[in-house]
């Protein structure tokens, strides 16, 4: 009897320590790591809701960028760090979604090894083309695909990019032969379109919309639930036909699991007040970025659904990465 009550008296100040732990937090600077280099998409996202979050948690949000296998490595050292909320990531479609699908010996596991903290933010995709290229609806470019008797080519980033996966969904979809040229990067990717070696891609619209606004890349739909703001007259793909067809480049902030809840609601509120901010949001939309606050539990749902949806298109499409 006495083991058992030594047991739940362990177990019961453990639970106040935790309890206090978390009263007490953050004493000290959080980590935050980015799995891409300084200057990029993600980088900035961080580092904007980082000097709001800042002021909320009052302690420095220390930037760490920790690039390379496809995210994993900076997935992996935070899955590895102790819970206690002084490490956290920036993890994206790569990160929750697609590399389970496209790397059987992943280092981490995003639903097991990781805990949602909430979702940031989303580029939306964009299918654009050279503006050589015959076409300026929907129906004139697949027409122009199919007149085209070894196919047509297609620029992304790399393969399992959120660009790559939008095309490959969208050939699953439409039965074009379109045959896939992948860069190293989104830049490189893009200049190739405007400089017509490629004739077509999905770009971000943090990427594309100031090539768009300039005629040197032609907007043909997007691939969001409605029309950007910033491009109203550009249709979406489920407004012509393409049902469901929706594909972001998105992201959200995690921390490592066992992590606490109290911890994990006390990060999720200084989160989403950074992201309600009205500098954050103008910052964004500059960026042709949405703001997407939500909970812990609708993160989870949502990466989780991400990674069910993108892991069919790479099976279906036999995508292999090197």
């Amino acid at each position: 009897m006495n083991r058992y009550l030594k047991a739940a008296a362990t177990l019961l100040l453990a639970a106040g320590a935790l309890q206090a732990q978390a009263a007490d937090y953050p004493a000290r600077a959080i980590e935050w790591v980015v799995p891409y280099p300084a200057g990029g998409g993600t980088d900035i996202v961080a580092r904007t809701l980082a000097e709001k979050m800042t002021t909320s948690l009052g302690q420095p949000l220390v930037i760490a960028n920790k690039p390379g296998a496809a995210t994993a490595i900076g997935a992996d050292y935070v899955a590895r760090a102790q819970p206690d909320g002084y490490t956290m990531l920036s993890g994206d479609t790569a990160t929750l979604a697609a590399n389970p699908a496209l790397y059987p010996q992943l280092s981490y596991n995003p639903a097991t090894d990781l805990k949602s903290v909430g979702l940031m933010a989303r580029f939306a995709m964009i299918l654009v083309v050279n503006p050589s290229v015959p076409a300026k609806t929907l129906d004139e470019l697949e027409a122009w695909i199919k007149s085209q008797s070894n196919g047509v080519d297609y620029a992304t980033p790399g393969s399992g990019s959120p660009h790559h996966l939008a095309t490959e969904l969208f050939r699953l979809r439409t039965g074009l032969n379109l045959v896939h040229v992948p860069y190293r990067g989104a830049a490189p990717a893009v200049q190739d379109v405007i400089g017509g070696q490629v004739p077509m891609m999905f770009v971000d619209s943090a990427t594309g919309q100031q090539y768009i606004a300039s005629g040197r890349l032609r907007a043909i739909a997007v691939a969001s639930a409605k029309r950007l703001d910033s491009m109203p007259d550009t249709p979406t793909l489920m407004e012509l036909g393409l049902k469901d067809f929706e594909a972001y480049a998105w992201q959200g902030l995690l921390v490592p699991k066992g992590t606490s809840d109290a911890i994990v609601d006390r990060l999720n509120t200084a989160l989403r007040g950074a992201l309600d901010s009205a500098e954050v949001r103008e910052k964004f939309k500059s960026m042709g970025l949405e703001a997407i606050p939500s909970t812990p539990q609708e993160m989870t749902a949502y990466a989780a659904s991400e990674r069910e949806k993108w892991g069919k298109v790479i099976r279906d499409s036999k995508i292999t990465v090197n």
